[in-house]
């Protein structure tokens, strides 16, 4: 047992509840009953449906893991956090139970056998679904259990341990075989560190350009390498009634997979050089078309590096990728190529080419088709039609086009732009076909596509919507949209001849429940779920969907929070919490739309800045802080005065409402949110307290692009100071909370970025906080880290904003 952790928080400023210290050593506190009680409300089951509606399998998981647990030893390598003494990652959130529905008996029974405690993860349905294998963790090994659903029984099938180091991989061969990856050797023979090393860890490069994005715990010395060697090292197996039966040799298996006839594979092995820039998804690799007993049948490709990327989005090494089955025929592997030498600049009618080999893999590669931007994939249909996607990155663009495999014909049947919401026409329904791989669904004998929208988003809000596309007009019919009041959308197609629907609906009174619903007789709707309210405090508080303009005429929306029993003319002005994420948009129509439901049921997370609607404050989450490309302009040109004419939108609309007190204002956001609130502090005297958590605050750290600016910093090195509120953090007099987990394992927000502002700001004379979470990446999951963080806010408002004096 580690001993009790400490949380050591840096201070500077007046502290709150503290002395006026630098620094102290502060045990962990808890914030409001209020609070840490919606906090730790057991979040409703998780649920999983076969494909009949005859089962549901509810998975339940504890609210958030103890600290002591997060402190579990780890190797970070490769961009991969590693548990050294079970083959998995070592930082997971595991399911803690398994039961059973029968649908049409509404009986509901536990699923018995499961070991306790249990840690599950990788859930898998067996093609028949009658049989669901996963994971069980320990702290030894990863085992294999599969749930029959006849028996209601979970069994242990496996005899070595499985590694799931790069990836479950669990695959159902057929109805009582699944293949997956075990160790080789066991955990203890890992490599141990000497204390001399062989030498110094030598980088160089000898004139080749390789820009990369600003990846955390990747190799950094000989003996990371022999580490990752040897735990991404493992044998493939299948097993059949709890026979292993071993499938070539141990490898390092990037990924597998099962051509749709299931008589061949396609594997992805990593061979070296290791990166030291990339993480392992990068590394050089092989592709490979093997039997079922690995026996080599084709070397498909030998891919680099992807070190010698080039800078740019749409821009792509000059190799082969996207690998991939086709699904409507037995064995046809499908992959694109460049035509640009992957630059996107380069001025060429067709950008990409796309490719197919079939078995027995002995001819040579055809060409199936050409796209004008950047090939995204392919969904397969039959053989007279197939979707093929493309598009830009940069520009925000998609396309749809209808391909016909028999004649090669392509034709465009839609595009937009990514960020216009309304013109979102949903996606194609999909159905199992004779190789049990999801193939587009048409119905109107083959006229139409089916096509579900889970968001909808409209003018009155998201509204979901099932779709039927007629590929002759290219039009798209609505033929059900959840109604006004509600949030529905359809889970899954359970016929889609007959229209019977399996949905999810909640509203603003009622929690997220499922319901059977069939479009053509039009009965009633069948419940099949029961879930009752996590958040009983949560009941009596208000919400609406507010719209307001900004000062140069873009619209903007957000979701207003206010507290049970609230009433403006006799209580006054409140409070206020604004919480936002910046993105930014190529349209300013498109900005204008409006996201999101005033309909959906409440919830909270850890992240959430809802629960201050309990403390007496007016809470506006999800402001819309959009970032808008002016006259020929990127987006980012006018980065900081974009965020100053949205926030003061914000705040005059809670102010013209009645409902919030300028002078008593807060904004605070997680990640590029907390880059947003420290830039609003830095540059504009609008609000009483930020609260920045895990944000990226000098770009100088991230200078091959960030975010959505593809621009290096050599090329508009102006722009990454002028983006950055480190370069302005004398100018922070605003009191800001910064929060940071000291394992951030996300690109580009190293811990670094809050250490350096604090002490920036510190030195500059400012008012500040820096909480260091012990063992927290760039999401937060200890119960008591998450306790205190909430404390470490509620006291920061407190002080700086209901209380201002």
């Amino acid at each position: 047992m580690i001993k009790k952790l400490h949380l050591y928080l840096l201070i500077a400023g007046t502290c709150v509840s503290l002395n006026s210290a630098a620094q102290d050593a502060v045990s962990y506190q808890t914030p409001p009953k209020e609070i840490a009680d919606l906090l730790l409300a057991k979040p409703t089951p998780g649920v999983s449906i076969d494909s009949k509606a005859e089962w549901i399998l509810f998975t339940e998981r504890n609210s958030y893991p103890s600290v002591e647990e997060l402190a579990i030893p780890e190797y970070r390598i490769a961009g991969l956090r590693l548990n050294p003494n079970n083959y998995s990652p070592s930082r997971q959130t595991y399911i803690n139970n398994f039961s059973l529905k029968n649908i049409k008996s509404n009986q509901t029974f536990q699923v018995a056998g499961l070991p306790a405690p249990l840690y599950a993860s990788n859930i898998s349905w067996n093609p028949s679904e009658n049989k669901i294998a996963f994971t069980h963790t320990t702290q030894k090994g990863v085992d294999l259990y599969i749930i029959d659903l006849a028996t209601k029984k979970a069994v242990k099938t496996n005899k070595a341990f499985l590694n799931v180091v790069l990836g479950s991989g669990l695959t159902w061969l057929n109805d009582n075989t699944i293949i997956y990856r075990t160790v080789t050797k066991p955990a203890s023979a890992a490599p141990t560190k000497p204390l001399m090393p062989k030498g110094p860890t030598i980088q160089q490069n000898l004139g080749k350009a390789a820009p990369s994005a600003t990846f955390q715990d990747l190799i950094k010395s000989p003996f990371d390498e022999q580490l990752f060697e040897f735990f991404a090292t493992s044998q493939l197996v299948k097993n059949t009634a709890g026979v292993e039966t071993a499938i070539g040799k141990p490898a390092i298996y990037g990924s597998t997979s099962l051509s749709p006839d299931k008589n061949y594979m396609m594997i992805e092995t990593i061979r070296k050089p290791f990166s030291y820039l990339v993480t392992a998804n990068g590394f050089p690799s092989t592709i490979t078309i093997t039997d079922l007993t690995g026996k080599t049948i084709k070397v498909i490709a030998e891919l680099p590096s992807s070190e010698g990327t080039p800078s740019g989005y749409d821009n792509t090494q000059n190799v082969p990728r996207g690998f991939d089955w086709r699904d409507d025929e037995p064995a046809t592997l499908v992959w694109s190529k460049p035509l640009d030498s992957g630059l996107i600049k380069k001025d060429v009618p067709f950008h990409d080419a796309v490719y197919a080999l079939s078995a027995p893999f002995t001819g040579a590669e055809k060409e199936l088709f050409k796209t004008q931007t950047r090939y995204r994939g392919v969904q397969w249909g039959d053989a007279n039609l197939a979707l093929i996607m493309e598009g830009l990155r940069s520009k925000q663009t998609s396309k749809v086009s209808r391909y016909n495999p028999t004649t090669g014909a392509v034709e465009e049947l839609y595009h937009r732009n990514q960020t216009d919401a309304y013109g979102n026409p949903g996606s194609p329904v999909t159905t199992k076909n004779k190789y049990g791989r999801q193939v587009i669904k048409t119905v109107d004998n083959g006229t139409k596509l089916l096509m579900n929208n889970t968001v909808g988003s409209s003018e009155k809000g998201d509204l979901p919507f099932l779709a039927k596309f007629d590929l002759a007009t290219k039009k798209n019919e609505i033929i059900w949209r959840s109604t006004e009041g509600t949030f529905e959308y359809v889970s899954d197609i359970i016929n889609p001849d007959k229209l019977v629907l399996l949905t999810r609906k909640e509203s603003q009174k009622f929690v997220p429940n499922y319901f059977i619903k069939n479009l053509m007789l039009r009965i009633a709707d069948q419940p099949i779920t029961n879930f009752t309210n996590p958040y009983p405090s949560l009941e009596g508080i208000t919400k609406q969907k507010i719209s307001y303009k900004r000062a140069d005429g873009v619209d903007l929306t957000g979701d207003l929070y206010l507290p049970k029993g609230y009433n403006k003319d006799k209580d006054g002005p409140l409070p206020s919490l604004i919480w936002a994420y910046p993105r930014e948009f190529n349209s300013a129509a498109d900005a204008a739309q409006i996201r999101g439901s005033k309909d959906k049921f409440t919830t909270i997370s850890w992240a959430s800045p809802i629960f201050w609607v309990t403390r007496g404050y007016a809470v506006l989450d999800n402001a819309e802080m959009p970032i808008v490309a002016k006259d020929g302009k990127k987006p980012n040109d006018t980065f900081v005065d974009q965020l100053q004419l949205n926030a003061e939108a914000a705040i005059n609309k809670l102010a013209d409402l009645g409902v919030g007190d300028k002078k008593r204002m807060a904004v605070g956001g997680h990640s590029y949110g907390a880059f947003m609130t420290a830039n609003l502090l830095a540059h504009t005297n609008l609000f009483a307290a930020g609260i920045a958590r895990s944000g990226a605050y000098n770009r100088t750290l991230t200078p091959f692009g960030f975010q959505n600016e593809e621009r290096t910093y050599w090329q508009v090195p102006q722009l990454y100071y002028e983006m950055s509120p480190f370069s302005y953090a004398d100018k922070i007099k605003t009191p800001i909370l910064l929060i940071h987990g000291d394992s951030d394992d996300n690109p580009g927000t190293f811990p670094i970025n809050s250490e350096r502002l604090f002490n920036a700001i510190k030195g500059a004379g400012g008012t500040t906080r820096f909480v260091f979470l012990p063992y927290e990446a760039h999401s937060y999951r200890g119960k008591e880290n998450l306790l205190h963080m909430l404390w470490e806010q509620d006291q920061w408002l407190e002080k700086y904003v209901k209380n201002k004096k």
